[in-house]
């Protein structure tokens, strides 16, 4: 390997431990294991694998994928493979050009999800990861092998359909969206002739959101919870009471990783938040304690030494090989699946109602609701307590509108220390069952007022 490939970049053993830690500067760095493995960290915090190698006289720089969606293992993988082809006189780059291009030909929507994801969402989309997860999870496993211009109109409305009856419909929406940027995208790249998706409308009606649950909702959630027969795992029902409990995104809590912590605060990256602010969230004793129980059970599930202190996400995806975090999706999946769970007969065949449809039993014990919703929740009962908007916004991490984004860069960490300080010492009286009124019936009577 030429010369050129070792200047200026420090060898070492990589360990998911240090990758994990190799932190940002004002201009690129490289790190390098030796014989052109290496890792690029840019002043943005992104990560990418590369193999840098030279073949005919030509250097060459092979992008193996972005981390931590790409690990160290698989990473590593890539790289001897890649190794392997030089050694046999095949360049891994023109090879993977021309696989790429093949596709491009004539894809199946597997591939057509693959280049839709490294060519466009990546590149234009905050919530590209949000995005691969449904497809990978509604579509692949649907059409994966099929070529993508032989989809038709009839496939997209069954598989909405099927979204939609298993009392999803708001994940039926999201589908539908994406696949038809999907599949938009691939008219004007010239993949696809026609899209499949005209004449398709969203599945459900679209409605702005307004979902509150009253007081004995949230007692009657917080202990459904905790069912057994629920089809819950352990890390998503805590992390559903953590959104409740500081009233954080989704998404936001199930990417939480113990780096973020800091003793009674927990500071969200710019990176991480929707709006690209740094967040910092004060954790009362109920939502530490919360955490704290999550990252025992991770440091369980990981094999973490007992003397060893655990460092990692604390919602861990459930992959051991992996060292991601839950997805973004899961949290509304499981809930979806707990409020119309399947029944099932005493031989595990499904039961069907009188009008031929799956019979379902909701074994959280309340209307249908959202995650998100229980961060509305939260937000909505800090606003019947008396805390003022600014400060509500500062708890939520709303970006400042106007002027006032300019001039106001108050952090409000005191005042969002107090709200929630106070929200946990309502909730805890909430789920003590102590004068459980419904917040809802309090609003109505007000309004006959």
């Amino acid at each position: 390997m030429s010369d050129y490939l070792e200047d200026a970049m420090k060898k070492t053993t990589f360990t998911d431990t240090m990758i994990r830690k190799l932190k940002p500067t004002e201009s690129d760095y490289t790190r390098s294991e030796g014989n052109g493995f290496t890792i690029r960290v840019m002043p943005s915090g992104s990560k990418t694998w590369l193999y840098l190698y030279a073949f005919d006289g030509k250097r060459r720089k092979m992008n193996l994928g972005s981390y931590p969606d790409v690990t160290l293992e698989t990473a590593r993988g890539r790289f001897e493979d890649a190794k392997r082809k030089v050694k046999n006189n095949i360049d891994p780059m023109a090879e993977a050009e021309e696989q790429a291009e093949e596709r491009r030909k004539a894809p199946t929507v597997a591939d057509l999800v693959h280049d839709y994801i490294e060519r466009h969402a990546k590149r234009f989309k905050r919530s590209w990861a949000k995005d691969e997860q449904i497809l990978n999870r509604e579509v692949v496993p649907a059409w994966g092998k099929r070529k993508a211009a032989d989809v038709t109109k009839r496939d997209i409305l069954r598989l909405l359909e099927e979204i939609v009856n298993r009392n999803a419909p708001a994940m039926a929406n999201n589908t539908f969206q994406i696949i038809r940027k999907m599949f938009n995208w691939a008219v004007e790249q010239d993949i696809l002739q026609h899209t499949p998706c005209t004449g398709v409308k969203l599945p459900s009606p679209k409605l702005s959101r307004d979902r509150v649950l009253s007081e004995s909702e949230i007692k009657t959630l917080w202990e459904n919870l905790g069912r057994p027969d629920a089809g819950m795992s352990d890390g998503v029902r805590r992390a559903l009471r953590l959104i409740l409990t500081t009233a954080q995104r989704p998404g936001e809590v199930t990417g939480l990783h113990t780096s973020e912590l800091d003793g009674c605060w927990w500071t969200i990256p710019a990176e991480r938040a929707k709006n690209g602010k740094t967040h910092r969230v004060y954790l009362s004793g109920l939502a530490l304690e919360i955490i704290n129980q999550a990252i025992a059970q991770a440091k369980k599930s990981r094999e973490t030494p007992y003397d060893q202190e655990y460092n990692g996400y604390v919602f861990p995806c459930h992959h051991k090989s992996k060292e991601k975090p839950m997805g973004d999706t899961a949290l509304a999946v499981a809930v979806g699946r707990a409020l119309a769970s399947p029944l099932t007969d005493d031989k595990g065949n499904p039961l069907f109602t009188a009008a031929g449809k799956p019979a379902t039993e909701n074994r959280l014990g309340i209307d249908h609701f959202t995650p998100h919703d229980l961060r509305r929740t939260t937000a909505t009962f800090m606003a019947s307590m008396g805390f003022m908007d600014e400060v509500i916004d500062a708890v939520l991490n709303h970006a400042k509108q106007g002027v006032i984004k300019v001039y106001n860069q108050y952090r409000y960490d005191v005042e969002k220390q107090q709200a929630l300080e106070t929200w946990e010492n309502k909730l805890k009286t909430i789920l003590a069952g102590d004068k459980v009124v419904d917040l809802d019936q309090k609003r109505k009577e007000r309004n006959v007022a």
